[in-house]
């Protein structure tokens, strides 16, 4: 029995906050960035955020904090910093960044079994590759990786997940997307696939949007899209 009225051939992942947990480790670069116009990060500031794209991210923090700064500014200050960090985690095999639970088992699954799988966040791709470097076998297992900044829109416009299923060769009606964030849930039903939710607990409300919600990667049961089975 599937829950699918469609068939699966495909499958596109998000990146934070899906397959690895990377908020720690970016978040440290922001609290200090903050301090030193004299602000303070509020987590709760961070949850409205959670997903969206560079420029959206800094005109929201420029705004939430007052900052004397244009959001073109911001980033122009902040990227360095951010690189930095990228290259000093990348030197250290970004040891911070953990694989979620479920997040290699499903990677090893999709590589054996051979079903396509793209990873499409809205980071820019330049982190993308820092962030998945020491993964074992995730850069060389996607069949594509793409960036915001390799597309017009970012979530959640559908453009990362049109661009996508276009570079599998993949009609978009035949991919199953998974997303942690509202604004990634939004994206993939506007590209008209099909979208397995693992929201955190400031996403709840992406749930109510998606095909079906999951308490993490551990609950995927890929049957129900048709497709084969975990090994036992």
């Amino acid at each position: 029995m599937t829950i699918n009225d469609s068939k699966i051939c495909a499958i596109i992942l998000d990146l934070d906050g899906t397959l690895l947990d990377t908020e720690i480790a970016t978040r440290s670069v922001l609290r200090d960035f903050l301090e030193s116009y004299g602000k303070v990060l509020i987590t709760d500031k961070e949850h409205g955020r959670m997903g969206r794209t560079q420029k959206e991210s800094a005109v929201a923090i420029v705004k939430n904090y007052q900052l004397p700064l244009t959001p073109d500014q911001f980033i122009a200050e902040i990227t360095p910093l951010y690189r930095s960090m990228f290259s000093y985690l990348l030197h250290f095999r970004w040891k911070d960044a953990k694989a979620l639970p479920g997040a290699n088992l499903l990677l090893q699954y999709l590589h054996k079994h051979q079903i396509p799988f793209a990873l499409a966040s809205n980071s820019l791709r330049e982190y993308i590759d820092a962030k998945i470097s020491h993964q074992k076998g995730w850069k060389e297992w996607f069949s594509v990786i793409l960036g915001s900044d390799q597309v017009q829109s970012g979530k959640p416009s559908p453009d990362l997940y049109l661009e996508a299923a276009k570079r599998m060769s993949v009609d978009p009606s035949n991919c199953l997307v998974i997303e942690d964030s509202l604004i990634g849930v939004k994206a993939a039903k506007a590209a008209g696939m099909k979208v397995v939710v693992v929201p955190s607990q400031s996403e709840a409300d992406a749930a109510a949007l998606a095909d079906l919600s999951l308490h993490s990667l551990l609950d995927f049961k890929p049957e129900l899209w048709g497709l084969p089975c975990f090994d036992q």
